[in-house]
């Protein structure tokens, strides 16, 4: 991948997509029939991947659409200034893994695995030894950088931790000369009113699709 993600990537010219342990997502210099049979020969039968795409795809027959999702992608035009809040945000490292994991297991901002933490830059709240709420960054198609895995346990909501946690991610990538920018479900309207509250507006209306290899066809006995 041609972007700020590259160390994490694996594939071959043309196809790049990352370890299972740390995103589902795949990029495509140019996303065509020839690429996703290419992709199809390099991913082994049961991994899932993630597609996506500005525009609505059909997938040859090889492939299986597990899931599509409508997303919005929103790039924050108007910087918000400095992280509001008293919760101290604390730097989530190796050792944060299991709450991270068991934190979005129980709110489901999006794909998050075992190395997801490989993206850096995760920071959370926590309310004595639990991780109450926490956000990070994933995608960096320089000079943007993507804040992900924005979540807060449902008992903590409407305190203010999400908008302290964007504030400050967005706030630290801009430090580094970078551009924020998100994704959200098209239907999350509590979420998007509070990314547009913080600056930030719809670039594009986007389709995710979750594909995997389509089972192959049983055979008749005896062929």
């Amino acid at each position: 991948m041609i972007t700020g993600n590259k160390g994490l990537s694996e594939g071959v010219e043309g196809v790049q997509y990352f370890a299972s342990d740390v995103s589902p997502f795949v990029g495509f210099e140019t996303l065509s029939l020839q690429a996703l049979g290419l992709l199809h020969d390099l991913v082994p039968a049961k991994r899932m991947l993630g597609v996506v795409s500005p525009t609505a795809l059909v997938f040859p027959g090889q492939w299986q659409v597990v899931q599509q999702m409508h997303a919005l992608q929103m790039v924050q035009e108007t910087a918000t200034g400095d992280a509001v809040g008293e919760q101290q945000l604390v730097p989530l490292g190796p050792e944060h893994v299991p709450a991270m994991l068991a934190l979005t297991k129980s709110t489901n901002p999006g794909p998050f695995a075992s190395n997801t933490i490989a993206f850096g830059h995760y920071a959370g709240i926590f309310d004595g030894n639990e991780l109450v709420s926490m956000a990070g960054q994933r995608l960096h198609p320089e000079p943007y950088a993507e804040i992900s895995a924005v979540c807060t346990h449902p008992d903590y909501l409407a305190r203010g931790y999400a908008r302290q946690l964007l504030q400050y991610q967005a706030q630290r990538i801009r430090a580094a000369a970078g551009i924020p920018f998100l994704h959200v479900k098209a239907d999350n309207t509590g979420a998007i009113k509070l990314y547009q509250s913080l600056g930030f507006r719809t670039r594009k209306e986007m389709s995710i699709y979750i594909i995997r290899k389509a089972p192959a066809a049983t055979q008749p006995e005896g062929q």
